[in-house]
């Protein structure tokens, strides 16, 4: 009977590091993609979301690590390796909660951060800061905006003594909805929505939206990562009790 429940839980764990495995996966396509999206956008926000994305990734990597021991401790019917897996399963569960009661009590400095990392970018445009102003560029044509709240920011900026350099009256040719050398000519008086972004349509929002959007995607393979690593907790707790019930017997 031991042993028939032995080969139950054990199948479970399998199947169970498999799940766990495509989740360490998940977490590590999702660090490369925040990766990607963000590195055009470097010189706003130098490392910030670049360590994100790399936490993603060592934390992907350390779920395949601990499904090591899981399935090891599964195969070879080891007590100590399959309780290491479940110790390990439950540090890596309070970590993630701990994160997640951070990260939500911190989304007010975040939005703070980003909103000032983009004014200070609009002050160093021009040909001297070039990854400004490919970061402004790539952004305005990603988010379809101009400026961080709108296109005045633009103004504003060229008015201060080291603010952005533009030519007396234009905006930058990426406010424009086709993006063509001296298409912001003149629109900073005479700003024609037909021919830029909307009026009121800031970067700053759009920044907001994508980050929203991929939080909810991140919170929800969290979420479901949890519920899988309690299970796996679970699951390894029995299998080792059964192991050790077995060595008892003997």
């Amino acid at each position: 009977m031991v042993e028939g429940g032995m080969k139950c839980v054990k199948y479970l764990l399998f199947l169970f590091n498999l799940i766990f495995f495509l989740a360490g996966l998940g977490l590590i396509i999702a660090g490369a993609v925040v990766q990607t999206k963000f590195n055009n956008y470097f010189d706003f926000f130098g490392g910030s979301f670049s360590g994100a994305a790399i936490l993603l990734i060592v934390v992907g990597s350390i779920i395949f690590i601990i499904g090591f021991f899981g399935c090891c401790g599964a195969y070879k019917e080891n007590y100590c390796m399959t309780m290491t897996f479940a110790v390990l399963l439950a540090i890596i569960f309070i970590l993630e909660i701990a994160a997640g009661i951070a990260a939500y009590a911190m989304r007010a400095q975040a939005r703070k951060f980003v909103s000032d990392a983009l004014y200070t970018a609009v002050d160093k445009y021009g040909e001297s800061n070039p990854g400004i102003m490919h970061s402004w560029n790539q952004a305005q044509t990603d988010f379809e905006c101009c400026g961080v709240k709108n296109y005045t920011d633009w103004i504003r900026s060229t008015e201060k003594p080291n603010g952005a350099n533009l030519t007396a009256g234009a905006l930058p040719d990426s406010c424009c909805r086709e993006n063509t050398e001296g298409c912001g000519a003149g629109m900073a008086k005479n700003y024609n929505s037909t021919v830029m972004w909307d009026a009121d349509q800031g970067c700053l929002q759009g920044f907001e939206e994508w980050v929203m959007d991929n939080i909810y995607i991140v919170g929800g393979v969290g979420i479901g990562l949890a519920f899988v690593q309690i299970v796996g907790i679970i699951l390894a707790c029995c299998l080792a009790r059964t192991i050790k019930k077995e060595y008892d017997v003997v």
